[in-house]
């Protein structure tokens, strides 16, 4: 499965969740792609936020090495599940994908965990360390719940199906037409 975590610059928000999701499907066994990007190109090739790294390093994960992008219409071809992490990111990220684009892919994070809520991961760019902690675990609890969902979906699929991978098959890549 490949899935885009997209908030607006890709410096604060997006970095935390694409390591924090690639931490926890690694730790299940589900061999995940994570990435990230923003909708805007303001900070293209720069790391993290300091802020964004040390409370990934407090929390036993190293993102320095992720660099900011920004969103491209490609990309909803080249994922299965796109999420933004607030509604403005998500408004964006139908305004570059256009017309046409399968925008069933693309969901706010926070309605993994509370569906239909539209609830945004605030950004804490502007903020002190404590907003940064809460985005991290607000994020982290999205993550376990994305696991658990897709997760299981493919070890099903791998259960019943031993000789083939998810990789080489596709089982476990749920169609996001039907999500």
């Amino acid at each position: 499965m490949k899935i885009l975590m997209v908030c607006l610059g890709n410096i604060c928000r997006s970095p935390l969740a694409e390591g924090i999701l690639q931490q926890k499907a690694a730790a299940a066994g589900l061999d995940w792609q994570v990435d990230s990007a923003g909708t805007n190109g303001y900070h293209t090739g720069e790391a993290p936020h300091p802020l964004s790294q040390k409370v990934a390093r407090l929390n036993g994960l190293d993102i320095s090495q992720q660099r900011a992008r920004r969103f491209t219409a490609a990309d909803l071809t080249n994922y299965d599940r796109v999420y933004a992490l607030a509604g403005d990111v998500a408004d964006e990220i139908r305004r570059i994908s256009g017309r046409g684009a399968d925008l069933g892919k693309v969901q706010l994070l926070m309605n993994e965990l509370y569906p239909g809520q539209d609830e945004d991961v605030p950004d804490p760019y502007y903020g002190a360390e404590p907003g940064y902690h809460e985005v991290y675990e607000m994020i982290d609890k999205a993550a376990d719940a994305i696991v658990k969902k897709y997760g299981t979906s493919a070890a099903q699929s791998k259960m019943n199906n031993p000789k083939s991978s998810s990789a080489q098959s596709g089982a476990g890549i749920p169609n996001p037409k039907n999500l």
